[in-house]
C-alpha cells in the first residue's frame, strides 16, 4: 500500500502573490459556490458541462424554478468532475490520488466514492482546507480524504507516491513549468495527470479583452493552450487525450447567466467561448 507523509507544518506561501491568493480564497464566500454545494453536500470550485435538462427546469411551480435551476447547475458541475475522473485510468483501492488546488473538496469526495482509495488535496486557503476536512468527517471518510494547506508547487508527498493527480481549474494560479515538474515528481512512472482548464487560444493571436476580464475577476493568469503542451513535454508528461470541452460548457454559462447567482463575469465567459479566443480543455497525460 502506498504510504502517506504525516501531516507537518507547512511553510507560508512562498511569494507575495501566493499570499494574496490565499487571502482571496480565505475570504471568498460566493453564493454560486456554496448554494450549489448545498444541493447534495458536494462543494465544487469549477464549472459545468453537458446539455441542460430543460424538462427538469420547467417541471413544477414557477415559484420553485430557481431551486430547480440551482440543482441543474450543480448537476452540470458534478458531471464535469465525472469526466475528469473518467480519464484517470484504472485506480486501485490502495492507490493515492492528489488534487492540486482542491478547493472545498468536492472532487476529492467523488474520487473516493468512485475508487475507494486515498485522496490527498492541497490548497493555499486554510479556510478551504478546514471546510473540506469537516465535510470528510461528516461523511465518515476522513481516514481516506484529507485537505492540506500547502503549495501545489511544493507538495508534501513522496516522490512517486501518487497513482494519478489533477488540477481542476486551478492551474491558472501558477507557472506551468514549475507545476508540471512537481506533478512529474509526485506521480509514479506510468501515472496519469489530468487537467481541465480554461486557456486562451493562440490561434486568436493574444489574450482577448474577455480573457483579461476573467484574469482580473479571479486574480489569476490564464495560460495559452500552447503553453500547457510545451510545459508538459518539458516535464515527462505525454498527452494521451485532448478534448475541447468548449461546446459542452457553454450551456452551463448560458443557464447560469439567467440565475440569481450571477457574479458579473458570465458575459466574458460566454463571449470568449463564442468568438474562439478562449477554450475549455481536458488534457490527460501519462508520466514517462
Amino acid at each position: 500500500m502506498t504510504t502517506t507523509v504525516p501531516n507537518a507544518a507547512i511553510p507560508a506561501p512562498a511569494t507575495s502573490y501566493q499570499g494574496d491568493i490565499a487571502r482571496y480564497w480565505d475570504h471568498e464566500a460566493r453564493p454560486v459556490n456554496l448554494r450549489l454545494g448545498d444541493v447534495d453536500g458536494l462543494y465544487h470550485h469549477h464549472y459545468g458541462i453537458g446539455d441542460v435538462d430543460h424538462a427538469a427546469l420547467e417541471a413544477g411551480p414557477e415559484s420553485e424554478r430557481e431551486e430547480r435551476l440551482v440543482t441543474e447547475l450543480h448537476r452540470l458541475e458534478s458531471a464535469q468532475t465525472d469526466v475528469l475522473l473518467d480519464h484517470l485510468g484504472p485506480i486501485r483501492a490502495d492507490d493515492t490520488l492528489v488534487d492540486a488546488g482542491c478547493g472545498r473538496g468536492g472532487s476529492m469526495v467523488m474520487a473516493h466514492q468512485r475508487f475507494n482509495c486515498t485522496v490527498e488535496g492541497v490548497t493555499l486557503s486554510a479556510k478551504q482546507a478546514d471546510f473540506g476536512n469537516q465535510r470528510a468527517r461528516d461523511l465518515g471518510i476522513d481516514h481516506a480524504v484529507r485537505s492540506r494547506v500547502a503549495n501545489m508547487l511544493n507538495m508534501p508527498f513522496e516522490t512517486g507516491q501518487a497513482a494519478a493527480s489533477w488540477n481542476n481549474e486551478s492551474s491558472m494560479y501558477v507557472d506551468l513549468e514549475d507545476l508540471f515538474a512537481e506533478h512529474a515528481r509526485v506521480l509514479a512512472v506510468g501515472g496519469r495527470y489530468v487537467t481541465i482548464t480554461g486557456c486562451w487560444n493562440p490561434v486568436y493571436g493574444q489574450p482577448s479583452k474577455w480573457v483579461s476580464q476573467i484574469n482580473a475577476h479571479f486574480e489569476c493568469n490564464i495560460h495559452s493552450r500552447r503553453e500547457y503542451l510545451r510545459a508538459m513535454a518539458d516535464n515527462r508528461l505525454v498527452p494521451q487525450t485532448i478534448i475541447d470541452l468548449t461546446p459542452t460548457t457553454l450551456p452551463y454559462w448560458e443557464l447560469r447567466a439567467t440565475s440569481s447567482l450571477v457574479t458579473g463575469i458570465e458575459e466574458a465567459f460566454i463571449n470568449s467561448y463564442k468568438d474562439g479566443s478562449f477554450q475549455y480543455l481536458l488534457i490527460a497525460a501519462d508520466r514517462v
